[in-house]
């Protein structure tokens, strides 16, 4: 059946976790050390039939591992999470036996957060039911790969977050590269880059970087391009001479200019004072 399905999961390589390693559940409740979900990553995942046990499970992987196992041998403080037509379960390895663990999974509804158990989802603007068979961490954010529950590998999958909420579509090479920067940018709507990976930048922000705010601002108020010649709105070249009557045109001119300069950012400001003093 489509929800029968296993995944092990082990500690991650980081510094946090080396007072977890290897030690039974009864070790870390004693010295109030957490189990948490995202102190975990998964390392292997795979269909089971469905009349296998935990220790069927530990005993066949025992004895050799797949080649798609990604961790290190089943141990101590690894989990298995078993699915079982919808209903998912976690057990915490011990020496001997297992520990189930309340918690550790939190099983998927519309409006609940998803998990690797998560089967018969129902993901808005797709149809059908849809479950998840793989993660991955970015940015300390969780993402799931989801596969159609009725068509499996013979339709796309798609990627969602924690919430179930639709980030990548049309996926069909798992966690790749492509995929990766498209979960990036969902982070980051703000930065929006160019295919080479340039990042786009607005006017000001172009200005910022070549230290000439001043052409930007330009290009941003005159009303065609062959007029950027360094003058705001075309502001008069020269000073003028005393008793000099202004145009109201220049008038004009000249409002609109120190408009736009206190609209721009103060650094800005501040940086092209210091250049006119130079």
């Amino acid at each position: 059946m489509a929800g029968n399905q296993f995944a092990v999961y082990q500690l991650r390589e980081i510094p946090e976790n080396r007072k977890k390693r290897f030690r039974s559940y009864a070790e870390l409740q004693k010295e109030n050390i957490k189990i948490r979900y995202t102190d975990y990553k998964q390392v292997y995942r795979s269909w089971m039939r469905y009349d296998e046990t935990p220790d069927n499970i530990r005993n066949r992987l025992a004895k050799q591992l797949p080649k798609n196992f990604s961790g290190h041998a089943l141990s101590i403080g690894d989990i298995l999470i078993l699915d079982k037509n919808g209903e998912a379960a976690a057990y915490y390895l011990e020496k001997e036996g297992f520990t189930v663990l309340t918690g550790f999974i939190r099983n998927s509804s519309s409006s609940t957060l998803i998990s690797l158990a998560t089967t018969n989802f129902q993901i808005e603007g797709k149809e059908g039911s849809w479950l998840a068979f793989d993660n991955l961490v970015v940015e300390g954010k969780e993402f799931f790969l989801m596969e159609h529950t009725t068509y499996g590998k013979n339709a796309a999958w798609v990627v969602v977050d924690g919430t179930g909420k639709l980030i990548v579509d049309q996926v069909t090479t798992g966690f790749d590269e492509t995929v990766k920067e498209q979960i990036v940018s969902y982070l980051h709507p703000q930065e929006i880059r160019e295919k080479g990976g340039k990042l786009v930048l607005e006017n000001w922000q172009k200005a910022y970087e070549n230290g000439e705010y001043l052409r930007s601002a330009e290009i941003t108020e005159e009303q065609n391009y062959n007029m950027i010649d360094g003058r705001m709105n075309n502001l008069p070249v020269k000073p003028r001479k005393m008793g000099t009557r202004i145009s109201v045109l220049d008038r004009l001119h000249l409002k609109q200019a120190a408009l736009n300069m206190k609209s721009l950012p103060q650094p800005f400001i501040e940086n092209e004072m210091e250049r006119k003093r130079k």
